[in-house]
């Protein structure tokens, strides 16, 4: 099988990492993964935001703690309950792609740019999970805020984020894949 081949039919969302931050070298292949996605008309509108500042880290994780615990949905009010509630599962590296507004397709080159990183950190033996509730950030002032002090450019929004760290004593097993979703037109 090929390599490519394997990297995607093994590649887990990872819930534990270590706190050991992933070298410099691994973390810039993995940016450079993402930006090689395709886009539409190649347009490219997408912007990372990587956050290792443990600092930082810990203000998002108290900004979306706050906006769960406000949401009135019970799973999440429920979650943000927990002592040790962090939405990226204290990954050491939290990246972010935000999309330009303006784009074709932003919300899609933006996943596909994601979806390369996390390919990427697999083939680099780098755990990845992917971060959904960082959209809602726009949803609040506070959220706002933290948007503006990670500098987000203007007219960008947040379409997804990455957690990646070194794999913790959590290693998942592959899901049962949904029968079904193909139709064959020949």
């Amino acid at each position: 099988m090929s390599v490519v081949l394997n990297n995607i039919f093994s590649r887990r969302s990872f819930r534990s990492y270590k706190e050991e931050p992933i070298t410099e070298a691994e973390l810039e292949a993995i940016i450079e993964a993402g930006k090689f996605a395709p886009s539409a008309m190649n347009q490219q509108p997408w912007h990372f935001t990587v956050i290792q500042n443990q600092a930082i880290l810990h203000k998002i994780n108290d900004t979306l703690k706050n906006m769960f615990l406000k949401s009135n949905n019970p799973k999440m009010v429920e979650r943000a309950s927990s002592e040790d509630f962090s939405p990226f599962y204290h990954a050491p590296t939290l990246i972010i792609v935000s999309g330009d507004t303006k784009a074709v397709a932003p919300e899609a080159d933006c996943s596909l740019a994601l979806g390369n990183m996390f390919l990427a950190a697999e083939s680099l033996d780098i755990g990845s999970c992917w971060i959904n509730s960082l959209r809602s950030l726009g949803n609040t002032k506070e959220g706002a805020a933290l948007i503006k002090e990670l500098d987000i450019p203007e007219d960008y929004i947040i379409f997804g984020s990455g957690a990646f760290g070194y794999k913790g004593t959590d290693h998942p097993e592959a899901p049962t894949r949904r029968e079904g979703t193909v139709t064959y037109i020949e």
